[in-house]
């Protein structure tokens, strides 16, 4: 039993690997890379290629993920509910903007993007669907935890810290608190140059039928589009449009639309 765990495991550590690879990698490179025998490595590559997660380029040797992966990671982002039930909305908020929009969840005190909707507007952003961000210096981790106990915000700030992204990033416990009891009271979050310069955020959280926060959706662009009479707009747009995923989900709370 405790060693078919260790092969579990290291096949997890194999498919990683293979996975930060962009041009594909080499049995030897992973050998070196993860410290294991070759013998080890290329018999977990067999068995992987074999069930369809790695493929191995015919011309090269070198090893790749496979589109099993895809197929399964569609199954789990069709079969949540809440990215299922927003997307029409953010469609419509991504056409009526034309700026960048994000549906994120919470998991393991981060932010994860699950699905993004590109405006007509470009601009170059570090998101994309299934890559994580710290919850304290994103718009749309704030409307997240500001709405979850503070004893809980407290245990993410130990678990994760408080790592400065730019000058205008919440560095400290009460500076963040403070930050996220105005969040929790007019029920959106700014993400004002806190995450990366140059681009501003209007987010909203999600509510479920049980009245949990279970994701957040916002609207992104240049901190040169995003000025302060735009600003006003969105936030009471974005909010909007998060309740009425919120309802689509079963939330009847009528005094968060006030």
């Amino acid at each position: 039993m405790e060693e078919g765990i260790k092969s579990v495991e290291r096949a997890f550590q194999i498919l990683e690997s293979v996975s930060l690879a962009k041009n594909g990698i080499g049995v030897t490179e992973l050998a070196n890379e993860l410290k294991m025998y070759k013998s080890t490595i290329h018999r977990v590559l067999t068995t992987l290629v074999q069930s369809g997660y790695v493929e191995q380029d015919t011309d090269t040797g070198r090893y790749k993920l496979g589109y099993k992966l895809v197929e399964v990671s569609s199954r789990l982002l069709n079969n949540l509910d809440v990215r299922r039930e927003a997307l029409p909305y953010l469609q419509e908020l991504a056409e009526y903007t034309n700026e960048v929009v994000h549906l994120v969840v919470m998991d393991q005190g981060q932010a994860v993007y699950i699905e993004k909707v590109e405006g007509s507007e470009t601009i170059r952003m570090h998101s994309r669907v299934g890559t994580r961000a710290p919850v304290h210096c994103t718009g749309v981790g704030k409307a997240i935890i500001a709405n979850l106990p503070f004893k809980q915000v407290r245990e993410i700030i130990k678990t994760h810290g408080l790592a400065r992204h730019t000058p205008n990033t919440y560095i400290t416990e009460e500076s963040l608190l403070e930050e996220l009891q105005r969040v929790r009271e007019q029920g959106y979050a700014l993400d004002l140059e806190e995450n990366e310069v140059g681009i501003t955020c209007v987010a909203a959280p999600i509510w479920d039928h049980k009245g949990n926060v279970v994701a957040s959706i916002s609207v992104s662009g240049p901190t040169m589009r995003m000025q302060p009479e735009r600003l006003r707009d969105l936030t009471k747009l974005v909010k909007k449009i998060g309740l009425k995923v919120s309802a689509r989900l079963g939330f009847q709370d009528k005094s968060r639309w006030d």
